[in-house]
C-alpha cells in the first residue's frame, strides 16, 4: 500500500498549462493523490497518469465552483487546495472560508496585495538597498507627457497590478500588453494616448539589459525551508518575457542577492512559495529587481526536475502542518519548452523586425545550433514531455494541430 494513501488528496486548480501539469506530476510522484480542476476539456493536465480524478470546471469563478469544492470536501475530507494563477489565488483569498472541509493554500492577503502592486514592491526593495529600475507612475495624460519628456530611452511600459486592471481594460475595449518598449518620446506618447479612454496609465520603467535570474524560496514562520534559482537562457518574446529555456544556477552563486531577496520577502510578510525576479547584467554582475511572483511560476517544471519540491512543501507544510525531508537539489539541469522555442526561432530568423529591443543581439546561427544540440544533451529536460507520463505531450500536440486547423 502506498505510504500516503491515508493522507488527504491535493486538489490543483488550473491544470491547463505546463505549471499545473508540473504540480500534478510532482505531487503524484511523491505518492500524493491528486484531483485536477481544468478550465477546458482539452487541458493537457487531464491527460496525466498522475491524476486520480480530473474535473472540467470551465472559466468562471462563481458559486458553482464553490459548490464543486464543497462537494469534493465531503468526499475527500481534509483535502488541500493549491492554485496556479494570480486570478485564482485572488479568488481563493476572497472566498477563503467558504470551502468547508477543503483547505485552500494561499499567501497572506496583505502580502499578496503588496506583491501584485509592482510599484509598492519596488519601493520596499529600494528601502532595503536592492537595486531597482527608475520607475514613474502617472495619474493623467499631462503627467505622462511630463515623464516622456524627461526619461532616458529606451523604456519599458508595464502595469503595476495587472490582475486588477485587465478586467477594466477589457470593459473599455483596450488590449492588455504585459510589457511594451518605447524607443523614443513619440513612441511613449503613442502608448499613453491609448489609455486615455480608460483613465488609467501603466508604469514607465528604466530599461535594464541582461538575462532573467529567478530566485525561488519557500518561507514558513519566518524560516527559509527551500532555496532554488535559475537563469533564463532563452525567452519569449526574444527581447524578454518568460523562459523558453532555463538552467539551474547552483546556490553557491549570488548568495548575497539571495539574502537580500529573503529580506524583501520578510519585509512584505510572505509565507509559502515565491519567485523574486531580477535582470542580471552578466558583464557587470549587477542585478536589478523586476518583480515578485507570489505563485507557482512559468518555468516551474525545472524546479520539479531538480527536486526542489515546492508543491510538496505547500501540501505538507501549509496544508498538513508537517515538514517533510528535503532531497538534494540536482544542479546541472536545463529545461526547455519546445513549442515556444520553435515560435522564438521563427521570430528571430524570419521576423526579426518585430523584435523591438534595440540592444537585442541577433545570433540566428547560434540559436539554431543550440536548439538542435540540446536534443543530444543528457542533462536537458522538458516542460511537457516526460517518459513516465507521455499523455500530456500528445494532448499538447493534438491541441497545437487543432489550433493550426482552426487558423
Amino acid at each position: 500500500m502506498n505510504t500516503f494513501q491515508c493522507q488527504p488528496p491535493c486538489i490543483v486548480l488550473g491544470i491547463d498549462t505546463q505549471i499545473g501539469l508540473a504540480i500534478v506530476r510532482e505531487l503524484g510522484r511523491a505518492g500524493i493523490r491528486v484531483i485536477g480542476l481544468a478550465n477546458r476539456e482539452r487541458s493537457i493536465g487531464l491527460a496525466s497518469r498522475y491524476l486520480e480524478r480530473g474535473i472540467v470546471i470551465g472559466m468562471q469563478r462563481d458559486e458553482r465552483l464553490i459548490k464543486t469544492l464543497r462537494e469534493l470536501g465531503d468526499v475527500y475530507e481534509g483535502a488541500v487546495l493549491l492554485a496556479v494563477s494570480e486570478n485564482d489565488l485572488t479568488w481563493l483569498i476572497n472566498h477563503q472560508n467558504q470551502f468547508k472541509c477543503v483547505k485552500a493554500i494561499t499567501p497572506p492577503a496583505s502580502a499578496f496585495r503588496q506583491v501584485l502592486d509592482k510599484a509598492r514592491t519596488l519601493k520596499i526593495a529600494e528601502e532595503l538597498g536592492i537595486r531597482v529600475p527608475c520607475t514613474y507612475s502617472s495619474m493623467s495624460m499631462d503627467e505622462w507627457c511630463m515623464v516622456a519628456a524627461q526619461v532616458r530611452y529606451p523604456v519599458i511600459v508595464k502595469w503595476a497590478d495587472p490582475v486588477s486592471v485587465i478586467p477594466w481594460l477589457q470593459e473599455q475595449g483596450i488590449l492588455w500588453h504585459k510589457i511594451e518598449y518605447a524607443l523614443d518620446q513619440s513612441a511613449l506618447l503613442n502608448i499613453g494616448e491609448r489609455y486615455v479612454p480608460a483613465g488609467q496609465w501603466p508604469l514607465i520603467q528604466e530599461y535594464c539589459s541582461g538575462r532573467g535570474l529567478g530566485q525561488f524560496f519557500f518561507l514558513y514562520q519566518g524560516k527559509v525551508l527551500r532555496r532554488f534559482q535559475h537563469l533564463r537562457i532563452a525567452e519569449w518574446p526574444p527581447e524578454g518575457g518568460f523562459s523558453s529555456v532555463c538552467d539551474v544556477v547552483p546556490l553557491s552563486k549570488h548568495q548575497a542577492l539571495q539574502e537580500r531577496s529573503i529580506a524583501l520577502l520578510h519585509a512584505i510578510g510572505w509565507e509559502g512559495c515565491a519567485m523574486v525576479e531580477y535582470r542580471l547584467d552578466e558583464a557587470t554582475g549587477e542585478a536589478a529587481l523586476m518583480e515578485i511572483n507570489g505563485r507557482f511560476w512559468g518555468s516551474f517544471p525545472l524546479a520539479v526536475h531538480a527536486g526542489a519540491g515546492f508543491a510538496s512543501l505547500a501540501y505538507f507544510v501549509q496544508g498538513l502542518g508537517q515538514i517533510p525531508p528535503l532531497s538534494p537539489l540536482r544542479e546541472n539541469l536545463r529545461c526547455r519548452m519546445i513549442s515556444t522555442e520553435v515560435k522564438r526561432l521563427i521570430r528571430i530568423i524570419f521576423q526579426s523586425e518585430k523584435i523591438v529591443d534595440p540592444y537585442y543581439v541577433y545570433r540566428p546561427g547560434c540559436e539554431l545550433a543550440r536548439f538542435v544540440l540540446d536534443f543530444l544533451r543528457s542533462n536537458v529536460r522538458y516542460y511537457v514531455w516526460a517518459m513516465d507520463d507521455p499523455g500530456p505531450f500528445w494532448a499538447d500536440l493534438r491541441n497545437y494541430g487543432l489550433r493550426l486547423l482552426g487558423r
